[in-house]
């Protein structure tokens, strides 16, 4: 059984508590000493991080994304502790609600870094309330879940909230229940019944009857566990709390097949069933889509067949123009001997421009089949990343839905039944895993400055710390073909840095003027001499070459020996 997961009016319920708090920063936060550099007044900040918050409710997460980036950098800019903990936040409820956990998880932690140094005791108990719910419901880490929930507590208790104290508790006792530890978790139950009437949410009275239900089970009350399990379905339907209301459903078949009623326990299994495709369906549909781009080899291949053809054409008319020149000079020879040396000047020059036209020709054919191969490529990384997310991601989520369902209805659950559960759940994560790193979903969904963040961000370190300045609005797009080539050239590039240059810092610039792109990489590694430049262009330099040069672009690298090395790039743009 899963702990409790959020379903969409619970989720509302947490972004009320993330406007909350960034409201609370009116009250909370000391006035910051601004720089001289131009940013927002910190009114002007708090008005967009709420906006982020209310299109976070509504799930335009895209929309939320843009307003909670912007808001963070002028944060960050105006060094405001409090507000860059809240953003970060705020984002990483974001990606929670994208269900992309590892992302959220990653922000959540990123801003609780920024709450402790901060006592904002509101900011401190979202975000490890928020921790704690990534730990027990998608990493089953109880003791990291439990954690972060006490944590909670202690900053809920601080500010006598003792609604946030009762939304908390729910999940640590369903938490405890889930593991059969009745006994340690009863005591949080006992403290939301008391506190419920008063300081409790109507979506989660579905749950507290259910977990009722589930303790008096055990306990064996039969008659108070049935009155809760027929209470929580009740207001599941009511509230229309389909997630609760398929676990409520679960818990109930358990408890009815126990006692030995067995024909209504499995009415409701397959009720439980049937809501769980329904969450499931619905759930698919938040997921990033990525688009794949139908770039076929065959185009490429008739490109290069019609330059070779053309380069055929040449070769034989300059062999027939040779030969018609050699003759032309035996002729003359016996004319002068100065007539002889014109001609034969004329001749040479002639070769020498025929070749230097073959080189060019043969220059550009071998341009063309590095950026046909590599187009190639990265076509069907698309096409192998979106058949890994839209098929074999959702034949292992099926697989483990019906061996849970099965398992349920399972008194004995042997080992090979568990170890195959645990398998299919790791080849689900490593697909999904995979399927991210052939095509990143923020590139298909928020675009090429929005990607080049997220990758300097995952390419820092302790060794080394990459940082990415961008003076482009963060919601223009390029077309989607050249988003994608850039993206995979600079992630070369970062990774060359990261093998190579033993620096500690490197710097990404990226701005706009006149319809041309211009991205600068800036590194203080160990660099290289003029004499070892043509040693460092290598097949990696010189498909990069190739690549900007087919966009119509310029590649600059600029280094010294132990000062660093530059690298340039100059893209035209529509």
């Amino acid at each position: 059984m899963l702990f409790y997961k959020k379903t969409p009016k619970f989720i509302s319920s947490l972004h009320f508590h993330l406007f909350c708090v960034v409201l609370s920063l009116l009250f909370f936060s000391p006035s910051q000493s601004f720089s001289q550099e131009q940013k927002l007044p910190r009114e002007e900040l708090i008005h967009l991080a709420t906006e982020a918050v209310n299109n976070m409710n509504n799930e335009l997460y895209e929309k939320s994304l843009i307003q909670s980036r912007s808001a963070l950098r002028h944060a960050i800019l105006a060094r405001d502790v409090e507000l860059i903990a809240q953003i970060y936040n705020i984002i990483g409820g974001n990606f929670d609600g994208l269900l992309e956990y590892e992302k959220a998880m990653f922000y959540y932690k990123k801003g609780l870094i920024f709450a402790e140094k901060t006592s904002n005791n509101v900011s401190k108990y979202s975000i490890n309330n928020n921790l704690g719910n990534i730990y027990f419901f998608d990493k089953k880490d109880l003791k990291k879940g439990i954690y972060h929930y006490k944590k909670a507590l202690e900053y809920s208790s601080k500010i006598k909230d003792t609604t946030k104290m009762v939304f908390t508790k729910i999940n640590m006792a369903w938490a405890y229940f889930d593991v059969q530890k009745f006994n340690e978790g009863y005591p949080y139950l006992q403290f939301v019944n008391d506190n419920f009437s008063k300081h409790g949410d109507t979506s989660l009275k579905c749950i507290t009857n259910m977990l009722n239900g589930m303790y008096f089970s055990y306990t064996k009350d039969s008659k108070k566990a049935t009155a809760f399990f027929e209470d929580a379905v009740k207001y599941g339907i009511e509230e229309e709390e389909k997630s609760d209301l398929s676990y409520a459903y679960l818990e109930y078949s358990k408890f009815l097949n126990k006692n030995g009623a067995h024909k209504k326990a499995y009415s409701l299994l397959e009720q439980y069933n049937k809501l769980t495709e329904e969450i499931n369906s619905e759930e698919k549909l938040k997921k990033a889509n990525v688009a794949g781009i139908n770039l076929e080899l065959d185009e490429y291949k008739r490109e290069i067949d019609k330059i070779s053809n053309s380069y055929k054409s040449k070769e034989t008319y300059w062999i027939e123009q040779q030969s018609r020149n050699k003759k032309i000079v035996i002729l003359v020879i016996t004319l002068s001997l100065l007539v002889f040396l014109i001609f034969y000047a004329f001749s040479q020059n002639e070769k020498l421009k025929q070749y230097n036209r073959l080189k060019e020709i043969q220059s550009k054919v071998q341009q063309n089949i590095i950026n046909a191969t590599i187009d190639g490529q990265e076509s069907e990384r698309k096409k192998i990343a979106a058949f890994l997310h839209d098929n074999i991601s959702a034949l292992l989520t099926s697989a483990g839905m019906h061996l849970n369902v099965f398992s349920s209805m399972s008194q004995n659950q042997c080992d090979e039944i568990i170890k195959t559960k645990y398998i299919l759940e790791d080849a689900h994560h490593k697909v999904r895993d995979l399927s991210h790193e052939l095509m990143p979903s923020l590139l298909v969904r928020f675009g090429l400055l929005f990607a080049l963040d997220d990758l300097c961000e995952k390419n820092s370190n302790s060794k080394i710390k990459f940082e990415f300045l961008n003076t482009i609005d963060t919601q223009t797009r390029f077309d989607e073909a050249l988003e994608m080539k850039i993206y995979f050239i600079i992630s070369e590039l970062l990774n060359n840095i990261l093998k190579h240059s033993k620096a500690n810092w490197a710097k990404l610039e990226t701005t706009l003027e006149n319809n041309q792109l211009s991205i600068k990489i800036k590194d203080n590694g160990k660099g290289f001499d003029d004499l070892q430049k043509n040693s460092t262009d290598g097949y990696g330099i010189n498909r990069i070459k190739a690549r900007i040069n087919n966009m119509k672009g310029e590649f600059v690298i600029k280094s010294k020996k132990n000062q660093g090395t530059t690298i340039k790039l100059i893209i035209p743009v529509a």
